[in-house]
C-alpha cells in the first residue's frame, strides 16, 4: 500500500497495511520564508520517510492588521484582505511548490490557524480579551472579517496548492478563559465558518485542538466540529487516545505520543527514550488502540533539533507490526 492510500484510508476508516506517522515543527531563520521554506520541508519530508506532511505557515502567524487597534470599536474598521494579497498568494504558492514536488506520493496537508488565534498573533492576547469583553460584537465582527481570509486560505490552498486538507489549528479553550456558553456564542461561529468552507473543498481535513506549552484545554467545546480527523495533546489533556475516540464520535485520531515543547523545555520519551524504548512504546500503542482510523503524531509541534533518527525509528516501529 502506497502512502497516499494509507493516509486517506485511515482518516476514512478503511483497512491500512500499517498505522500512518506524521510529525512537524515549526521552521525558523531563513527556513520560515520563500523557497529555502519549500526546500526545508522537501528536506524533512525525504530524509524522515513520513506517511504524510503538514506544511508548517511559518512567517505567516500574524494576520496583517495596517489599522492601530486602541479601543474595542476600532475593530469596527477591519475589512477582509482579499484572495489576492500576498498574504494569502504567498501562502498557496508554498503549497503549490511542494505538492508539485511530492502531492503523488502521500498527502499534504496546510496548517491554517483558526481566528481567534490569528487576531491574538496580530494584537497581544491581553488586549484581544479586554476588548472582547467590553464589547463582544466589536470582536466577533473581527473574527468574522479574519475567518473570510481564513477560509480563503483553506480554499486555495486545496485548488491552486493542491493540499489534500487543511491541518486546522483551535485554540483557547483553556477552562478559565471562557464558559462553555461564551465560547460557543463569540468564538465558534467563526471557526465552523473556515471549517465549513474548507468542507465544501476537501472532505479530509483534520482540527488540532491545541495543548502547546502544557496548556490543558475543555475538549467538548470541540467535539463536534466538521473534521474528518482529530488531533489533541493526550498527555497534556490527559486524555487517552480511546477516551478521545469516544468524546469525538469515533472519528479518526491523530496522536499519541508526547512532544511537549515550550521553547526552552521538552518532555516525552520522543526525545530521550532509547530505540528500544521508543519503539516498544509504539507497537504497544498501535496494539491497544487498533489500527482502525489510528494515525500516529505529537501532542504538538515537536522541538526542531530533535535528530530525525528518532522519528524514523517510530516510522519503522509502526510499519513493523
Amino acid at each position: 500500500m502506497d502512502k497516499r492510500t494509507r493516509v486517506l484510508n485511515a482518516l476514512n476508516k478503511q483497512p491500512i497495511d500499517h498505522v500512518p506517522c506524521g510529525f512537524w515543527f515549526h521552521f525558523s531563520g531563513k527556513e520560515a520564508k520563500g523557497e529555502d521554506c519549500v526546500r526545508a520541508h522537501l528536506k524533512y519530508y525525504r530524509e524522515t520517510d513520513l506517511d504524510f506532511l503538514k506544511v508548517m505557515c511559518d512567517n505567516y502567524f500574524n494576520y496583517p492588521i495596517e489599522l492601530e487597534m486602541k479601543k474595542a470599536s476600532d475593530w469596527y474598521q477591519l475589512k477582509p484582505l482579499g484572495k489576492d494579497h500576498p498574504f494569502i498568494r504567498e501562502q498557496v504558492e508554498r503549497v503549490r511548490a511542494i505538492v508539485d514536488e511530492i502531492g503523488d506520493e502521500r498527502c499534504v496537508f496546510y496548517n491554517v490557524f483558526a481566528p481567534f488565534s490569528s487576531i491574538r498573533f496580530a494584537y497581544s492576547d491581553d488586549f484581544v480579551m479586554e476588548c472582547l469583553r467590553e464589547d463582544p460584537a466589536a470582536i466577533m465582527y473581527a473574527l468574522d472579517v479574519i475567518a473570510e481570509d481564513n477560509a480563503a486560505i483553506a480554499e486555495l490552498v486545496i485548488t491552486e496548492g493542491g493540499a489534500d486538507g487543511v491541518y486546522f489549528c483551535v485554540q483557547g479553550g483553556e477552562y478559565d478563559r471562557f464558559t462553555e456558553e461564551e465560547y460557543h456564542k463569540w468564538i465558534s461561529p467563526s471557526e465552523l465558518k473556515v471549517l465549513e468552507h474548507a468542507n465544501k473543498f476537501s472532505d479530509n481535513n483534520i482540527m488540532h485542538c491545541c495543548g502547546w506549552a502544557g496548556a490543558k484545554n475543555n475538549l467538548a467545546l470541540w467535539k463536534d466540529y466538521p473534521v474528518k480527523c482529530i488531533n489533541w495533546a493526550v498527555h497534556v489533556e490527559e486524555v487517552s487516545l480511546e477516551e478521545g475516540r469516544i468524546l469525538f464520535g469515533n472519528r479518526a485520531t491523530l496522536g499519541g505520543m508526547k512532544t511537549l515543547w515550550d521553547g526552552k523545555h521538552r518532555e516525552g520519551i520522543i526525545y530521550d527514550g532509547t530505540k528500544e524504548e521508543l519503539q516498544d512504546y509504539v507497537r504497544e500503542m498501535i496494539l491497544f488502540h487498533g489500527k482502525c482510523g489510528m494515525l500516529i503524531g505529537g501532542d504538538c509541534t515537536i522541538d526542531g533539533t530533535l535528530d530525525w533518527e528518532r522519528i524514523r525509528w517510530i516510522v519503522e516501529a509502526a510499519r513493523s507490526i
